[in-house]
């Protein structure tokens, strides 16, 4: 490739690139994970539609399908509330495990037995379809103001369920799970997760030390350091101990997303972009991959019978069983299993078999990519109005107060930049109600474009942006009582840092 080829492939990137991110609002408005819409700009791009790029490479596909994962699954555990999450881990972790498996079970039977399936292509079906995607819960649920712990389920699930479906599909595409049986599949999924969990946490927990105590030269080094740690992590419980590094990357990007560390909020938006990038070329690379010229209406017709099987009856099973010993309420198993989305992931996972050659695995592909498509199309818009059916919705829902750190190391302090969300109840709290730690002050306020420094009786408003200088020791303490008063007002100190809020 010459410098002229180099050019024009800028060029076309650049543009597909930013049709890409203008379409994020239309997908936003419309209620619909944005890989729709990628996924659509593929199939123009491809050599089907008028772009007639012609990419069939699947050992290509899958490594970068994995690479994306890493990001997405990076930039989720970061963005991820802990407080939400640490609750119902134990169901999250369950409905990945337990759940996927009951639901692959209910998919395969039927693909073998109602549609006259092999039984290693019915099996692999239901693998690949089984899995939730984070990206498109992620993308859907942070905009619908379910209940806290129902979020966190589902986030927590479609973080965990990447690494045993992953696993299966390898395991039953290079014919391993017939050479040594399901006891030893069982045991290897449990060790791949739980010494991926443990690593990943080990890594986290060196990683905000070490972010901590190392002063960089500048705010843009610490987003590139949390990323290389998360990537660190992946590559590392995968390399060295064989285990699950989707496991691990999610986990330490928990640990990570929960400390407050320097410049958090720039590393989230760098993570966020970087994310939307992951995204943005994944979907746009699967759909190249794809090629509608050769989905004929049987393929339809079966991905419409296997979208039925794994939404409608393996989901509530696997939801039932998972759930229940949980007593979690009726309502609330049917708003998970109906918002457990399929999105990238099973695509991606589809490439696996493709990648080992496995008979039919163009047929298995061509079919997810299309149960992908419906039912997306299906389930995401639905989601606000089932929630409110259902009567999920989180009506004491506010926004959570956003506090970014700067150290100050000459001064041994730390400078918080903290937004007053719209719907923050630290709006029209007065300074002095804050009741800040000693030794802590709130220096300066920016209001309307406009600076000043406030008093103790200055009333704080919504859009506010507050700089708070806070000695190193208090900074943790300082921030649990500023989100401690972003919900639950000037009480907060009688009810809690949690307020009146249920997790």
């Amino acid at each position: 490739m010459d410098v002229e080829q180099l050019d024009q492939i800028l060029l076309g990137g650049a543009v597909v690139l930013l049709v890409a991110v203008i379409a994020v609002r239309l997908s936003g408005r419309l209620g619909l994970p944005s890989l729709l819409i990628y996924l659509g700009m593929g199939l123009l791009l491809g050599e089907s539609g008028p772009g007639h790029i012609h990419f069939e490479d699947a050992q290509i596909a899958h490594a970068l399908g994995f690479a994306a994962l890493v990001i997405i699954l990076t930039e989720g555990g970061l963005t991820t509330r802990w407080n939400e999450v640490r609750p119902v881990m134990p169901l999250g972790l369950v409905l990945a495990t337990a759940g996927v498996a009951i639901s692959v079970g209910v998919v395969a039977c039927i693909a073998h037995y109602i549609l006259g399936l092999d039984w290693q292509i019915a099996v692999l079906i239901g693998a690949v379809t089984s899995p939730t995607d984070a990206a498109a819960v992620f993308s859907v649920l942070r905009r619908v103001p379910i209940r806290p712990r129902l979020r966190g389920a589902l986030e927590a699930e479609s973080g965990l369920n990447d690494a045993p479906t992953v696993l299966l599909v390898t395991l039953v595409s290079t014919g391993a799970t017939a050479e040594h049986g399901w006891l030893y599949f069982t045991g290897l999924v449990a060790y791949e997760l739980i010494v991926g969990a443990l690593f990943g946490f080990v890594i986290g927990w060196i990683s905000v030390g070490l972010i901590r105590r190392v002063a960089l030269g500048s705010a843009g080094l610490y987003p590139l350091a949390v990323v290389s740690l998360a990537i660190i992590s992946y590559a590392g419980g995968t390399v060295l101990l064989h285990v699950s590094g989707f496991a691990a990357v999610y986990v330490t990007s928990l640990v990570l997303g929960r400390a407050e560390l320097p410049h958090r909020m720039a590393t989230r938006s760098f993570v966020d972009g970087l994310a939307w990038l992951a995204q943005i070329g994944l979907f746009v690379m699967l759909g190249l991959l794809a090629s509608p010229g050769r989905i004929g209406l049987n393929d339809v017709l079966i991905a419409l019978v296997i979208g039925i099987a794994v939404t409608v009856v393996g989901r509530f099973l696997a939801v039932l069983v998972s759930a229940t010993p949980f007593k979690v309420p009726w309502r609330e198993q049917a708003f998970i299993s109906w918002a457990g989305l399929r999105g990238a992931v099973p695509i991606v996972l589809a490439t696996i078999p493709l990648a080992e050659q496995v008979p039919q695995a163009t047929r298995i592909f061509d079919i997810v990519f299309v149960l992908v498509l419906l039912f997306t199309l299906l389930q995401g818009p639905s989601l606000p109005w089932l929630a409110k059916k259902l009567r999920v919705l989180d009506e004491n829902a506010s926004f959570e107060v956003e506090i970014d750190v700067a150290p100050l190391e000459s001064l041994g302090a730390d400078m918080l930049q903290v937004h007053v969300p719209s719907e923050s109840r630290l709006a029209g709290v007065e300074v002095g109600e804050l009741r800040l730690p000693a030794g802590v002050s709130v220096s300066l306020i920016i209001r309307d474009d406009k600076t000043f420094v406030p008093e103790r009786r200055t009333v704080l408003r919504a859009g506010d942006a507050l700089l708070v200088v806070a000695p190193s020791p208090l900074r943790e303490q300082t921030a649990r009582r500023l989100r401690a008063i972003s919900r639950a007002g000037r009480l907060a100190g009688w009810f809690g840092e949690r307020g009146r809020e249920s997790y």
